[in-house]
C-alpha cells in the first residue's frame, strides 16, 4: 500500500499497478482500490489481514482424488463429520483463489473429452519401470534408465516415482511437446532439482535441452548474454540490442527445452525480456522456470504469469508416505520401523527430501564396511545430532 500511495501522490498510479498488486495477494482490483482509500484516510499502509477459511493440504489432496469436483469434495467433507464445513460458495472462492496463486492440483484421473484425443506427449518416452507395492496399497516406481544423469548424491539411492516426480515428468514432457512456459516451484529442499533432472533425462531428445545459469538480479544485457551462451550463439551475438534479440528469436525457432533454474533471482525487467522473446510467434522453445519462490517472482509480472501453461508445485513428503518413499529411495530404510521413521520426520525431516537425503548419507557413512547394517534408534539419534545439533 505504501508504494501505491506514493505513486498516487506523485500522479504516477495506473490501473496496471493496482492489477499487479491484486493478482499478487489474491484479491480483486476493487478491494485494492478500497484499501488504498482507507490508507489515505487512516494512514494505515499495510494491507488488512484477511481471516477466513483455508484449504489444508489434506483437503487439497482429497480435491485431487475427486477430480477437482468441488461439490463432491464438500459432500465428502460433510460425510466425514469434521468441524464446520464451509458453504459451497466459500469453498469455490477459496479454491479458485489458491489455484490462481499457483497452488497445483494433482488430479488422479483426467476428465473425458468428447471427440478425438490429442496424442499423449509421454507416448514417445518409452518408460520401462518396475512397480513396487508400498504400504497402504500406494505404488511407487523405480526407473532404471538414465539414472547416472540424476544428482541423487547418495551411494545406492534410487529415484523414486512419487506422485510429485510423476507429475513433474508429465508436465515437462507436455511443455516440450507444445513449446510452453511452465513454472516449477516449492520450498527449498523438496526435491525440485532431482525431479526436474529426472524428467529431462527421460525426454526423447536430450540434445535439445539447454540450461541457463543466471546470477542474482541480472540486468537485461546480462540475461541476453547467458541466453546466447546457452543457445551456443557465442561471440556471434551482435552488439546492438535489436539485432541481438532477433538472433535469439531465430535460435528459439528450433524445438528445444530451455531450463532456467533459480528463476526467483530474475528482476522484473529480465522477466519482461523473457516474456517478449516467448511472445514472438516463431518461438518454438519450451521454457522451464524453476526455483523456490519462482512463482512469486513470476506473479509480479502478470504478462508473463498469464502465459504459464502449468504451475507445478513440488510439495513436502506427507507423514504417511515418508516411510514408503525412503524404503524405495535407499535399502538402509527398508528395515527401519515406521515409528522410528515418524520420529525422525517429527524432529528433523519435516517431509524435506534434502534433509532425508543428508540423513541417509550420514547413515551410509556410519554403516560403511558392515556386511548388513541395521539402523536402530541410537544411530538415528546420532545422525540427527549431526544435522541439527543435540535434540
Amino acid at each position: 500500500m505504501r508504494r501505491l500511495l506514493e505513486r498516487q501522490q506523485a500522479g504516477e498510479l495506473a490501473t496496471r499497478h493496482v492489477r499487479a498488486v491484486a493478482e499478487t495477494v489474491g484479491v480483486s482490483e476493487p478491494t485494492v482500490w478500497r484499501w488504498l482509500e482507507q490508507a489515505k484516510t487512516t494512514g494505515q499502509v499495510e494491507a488488512p489481514v484477511r481471516q477466513g477459511y483455508a484449504v489444508s493440504d489434506e483437503v487439497w489432496a482429497l480435491l485431487g482424488e475427486v477430480g477437482g469436483n468441488v461439490a463432491e469434495l464438500r459432500r465428502r467433507l460433510a460425510a466425514a463429520g469434521g468441524a464446520s464445513v464451509p458453504s459451497a460458495s466459500t469453498l469455490h472462492r477459496v479454491i479458485r483463489r489458491d489455484r490462481r496463486a499457483g497452488r497445483a492440483l494433482m488430479v488422479e484421473r483426467e476428465p473425458e473429452v468428447a471427440g478425438p484425443r490429442r496424442p499423449d506427449p509421454l507416448s514417445e518416452l518409452g518408460l520401462n519401470v518396475v512397480a513396487g507395492q508400498g504400504a497402504g496399497g500406494q505404488v511407487f516406481l523405480r526407473e532404471q534408465k538414465h539414472l547416472a544423469q540424476v544428482p541423487v548424491l547418495v551411494p545406492g539411492a534410487q529415484v523414486v516415482h512419487t506422485p510429485a516426480v510423476r507429475s513433474v515428468l508429465r508436465t515437462v514432457a507436455h511443455a516440450a511437446a507444445v513449446g510452453a512456459v511452465v513454472c516449477l516451484y516449492g520450498d527449498a529442499g523438496q526435491g525440485k532439482t532431482v525431479a526436474l533432472q529426472y524428467a529431462l533425462s527421460q525426454l526423447p531428445h536430450p540434445a535439445r535441452i539447454r540450461r541457463v545459469h543466471v546470477g542474482v538480479h541480472p540486468t537485461v544485457p546480462e540475461l541476453r548474454r547467458v541466453l546466447a551462451d546457452a543457445l551456443e550463439l557465442g561471440r556471434r551475438l551482435p552488439r546492438g540490442a535489436g539485432e541481438a534479440d532477433l538472433m535469439l528469436v531465430n535460435a528459439l525457432r528450433q524445438p528445444r527445452v530451455l531450463v532456467l533454474d533459480e528463476a526467483q533471482r530474475l528482476p522484473g525487467p529480465a522477466l519482461e525480456f523473457l516474456r517478449g522473446l516467448w511472445d514472438h510467434p516463431d518461438t518454438d522453445t519450451a521454457l522451464v522456470l524453476a526455483g523456490a519462490g519462482s512463482e512469486r517472482a513470476l506473479r509480479r509480472v502478470p504478462a508473463l504469469a498469464s502465459r504459464v501453461l502449468t504451475w507445478e508445485l513440488v510439495p513436502r513428503l506427507g507423514p504417511r508416505e515418508v516411510a514408503t518413499v525412503m524404503a524405495a529411495f535407499h535399502p538402509l530404510w527398508e528395515d527401519v520401523s515406521e515409528d522410528d521413521v515418524a520420529w525422525v520426520d517429527e524432529h528433523v525431516g519435516h517431509g524435506n527430501f534434502r534433509t532425508w537425503a543428508k540423513m541417509t548419507s550420514h547413515l551410509t557413512a556410519e554403516s560403511y564396511g558392515r556386511t548388513r547394517a541395521v539402523v536402530d534408534r541410537r544411530m538415528l539419534e546420532r545422525a540427527c545430532a549431526r544435522l541439527m545439533g543435540p535434540l
